[in-house]
């Protein structure tokens, strides 16, 4: 089951995405992690990205999709794989649609989290307050979900023209999101 999770900043993507890898014995991909952890050690990789990220951009195409291919070819997402934080934009999703040709993978559902940008705000100052992170300034934050807006929402038209779009009521507590998704998956096994 390869999955991918699309919504702004502070939908919930990362908390579902855990429930469902968990549930279904499949990694959690999070390229945000992903590039937090290669600037904690201060990786080529990290210290390249951190500038960008720091400014509250994207970092290039290029990058994403080489570290992402790395990533799938490890032992543990053979069965599959939750990914949350890419694509990003319309060029990226081409590209990931491309990789996964090329080894031979397809999308089984795209979940695309929908939230109005105020319960998205509320929820990262909380985030950044309990863990102290330092990119979920009120800045930084409206950067984020306004480069959502004009750069990722387009993928959510991307997916639904190939089929494997379901949109999810992300509004309500994590177990009330979790429910609807695990109907969607339960729809998605049967087709």
């Amino acid at each position: 089951m390869n999955v991918l999770m699309l919504g702004p900043q502070g939908s919930g993507k990362g908390t579902q995405a855990k429930r469902i890898a968990a549930e279904f014995g499949i990694p959690h991909i999070a390229t945000g992690d992903m590039l937090r952890g290669a600037i904690a050690a201060e990786t080529p990789l990290g210290r390249q990205v951190k500038p960008i990220l720091e400014r509250g951009e994207l970092v290039p195409d290029e990058l994403m999709i080489e570290l992402i291919r790395e990533r799938l070819d490890e032992a543990d997402a053979a069965d599959g794989f939750v990914l949350d934080g890419f694509p990003r934009t319309t060029p990226q999703a081409d590209a990931f649609d491309a990789m996964l040709r090329e080894i031979g993978r397809e999308l089984t559902v795209v979940f695309a989290l929908q939230v109005s940008d105020q319960i998205c705000i509320d929820r990262l100052l909380k985030r950044a307050a309990e863990e102290g992170r330092p990119d979920d300034t009120p800045e930084a934050i409206r950067t984020r979900l306004e480069l959502y807006h004009r750069e990722t929402e387009p993928l959510i038209e991307h997916y639904r023209a190939q089929g494997s779009l379901v949109t999810i009521h992300a509004d309500g507590t994590p177990n009330e999101v979790f429910a609807e998704i695990q109907a969607a998956l339960e729809q998605v096994a049967v087709r």
